[in-house]
């Protein structure tokens, strides 16, 4: 071997046991090396063949514990199918799906869990059994408290095969970012419905079933099936409606002022605002509105369906109170308004298109 050449058996080893493994004892695990140390004194103290032997069999079903279980998590690669939004206080499903990339030794008894900032949650998915070159899918159903973004940070693949003496695990990074959308709260009954009973006073081009051709959308929940265009319809094989032109108004501005109270802490006076602006947009673009957002420093334009909800919804997941001094949200013009202020409870005034007057609503 050449001077300084480093033995590949050194590397190898180096290999075989990245990443670092953790292998505590189970409780029963504690009670059988307790065993196993007095049965060795005993041999030892006695010098009886029979204690002897009893002692070496201990010994090699400790050692087989750590060889089979090290053989269950080798070449285990873990995936995972995130949900398509995740809102705060609600739960949702993350499916996990485990591959087997060994040849021929088959998995037994593996649990997954995601990491955040390197701990646990404390949901998990267990796979029974997972042959050679197979691949086995679940999920598990998890709640996140709080909005913005989520890091994890990769997986804890464990197992506690063959004997249950020891529960060993190893850490796979893979980092992954979720947004976690606002919490929804039930919307005053009489705030929708105030804002409806004045809806069309505005003068403003917007879609109608009277008036000049706007253009084709796809079909929505609650459309008028004799406003379908049959033709593209056909063509697409999806249904769509024409629109037309009218005077009358269908933007719906949310004017939140995400300023922080005064000498107090956001807290959840101003999460509980959010919520609120959250829960009336997806209200709003779920009546046919089309729903715009109005910030310190910020603006959505007013649009509809799913699309802007997404929208509107991954902007107020990350809202944060403005800093002091930052220009109020200026009042838009072209549609109704709803003005939100930060509070316990939140402060709501509702402006109907064509007015000029706010008139206060009762707050939730």
């Amino acid at each position: 071997m050449a001077p300084g050449s480093s033995p590949g058996w050194r590397s190898s080893i180096r290999k075989w046991l990245l990443p670092r493994r953790r292998f505590p004892p189970t409780r029963e695990g504690w009670y059988f090396l307790v065993a196993t140390l007095l049965v060795g004194l005993g041999a030892i103290n006695a010098g009886l063949n029979l204690l002897f032997l009893l002692w070496g069999m201990m010994l090699f079903l400790i050692l087989a514990s750590g060889v089979l279980s090290e053989f269950c998590l080798r070449n285990l690669v873990p995936r995972r199918t995130p949900p398509a939004s995740i809102t705060a206080g609600t739960p949702y499903l993350m499916g996990i799906a485990l591959a087997n990339r060994k040849r021929r030794l088959p998995s037994f008894s593996i649990e997954v869990e995601d990491l955040v900032a390197g701990k646990p949650i404390e949901k998990r998915c267990y796979f029974l059994k997972l042959p050679a070159g197979r691949t086995q899918e679940t999920a598990y159903r998890h709640t996140v408290e709080r909005r913005g973004r989520l890091h994890l940070s990769g997986y804890r693949l464990s197992t506690r095969f063959p004997f249950g003496l020891i529960h060993k695990s190893k850490d796979v990074p893979e980092p992954l970012e979720l947004l976690v959308y606002p919490a929804l709260c039930p919307v005053p009954t009489d705030l929708i419905a105030g804002l409806a009973s004045r809806h069309g006073l505005g003068q403003h081009k917007r879609r109608s079933r009277r008036g000049e051709f706007h253009g084709l959308r796809e079909f929505r929940k609650g459309d008028d099936p004799r406003d379908i265009h049959w033709r593209t319809s056909a063509r697409r094989g999806a249904a769509f409606v024409r629109e037309t032109e009218d005077d009358e108004g269908q933007d719906v501005w949310l004017v939140f002022d995400n300023a922080a109270p005064a000498g107090a802490e956001p807290g959840a006076a101003f999460e509980h605002a959010v919520s609120l602006t959250a829960s009336l947009a997806c209200a709003l673009v779920g009546r046919g509105y089309r729903v715009g957002l109005a910030v310190r420093g910020a603006t959505l334009a007013p649009e509809g369906g799913q699309a802007q909800i997404a929208r509107l919804l991954r902007h107020l997941a990350l809202i944060s109170p403005a800093a002091p001094g930052a220009p109020p949200p200026e009042n838009r013009r072209g549609g109704a308004q709803v003005v939100l202020v930060v509070g316990h409870p939140p402060q709501v005034r509702v402006t109907p298109a064509g007015s000029t007057h706010d008139r206060p609503r009762r707050s939730a």
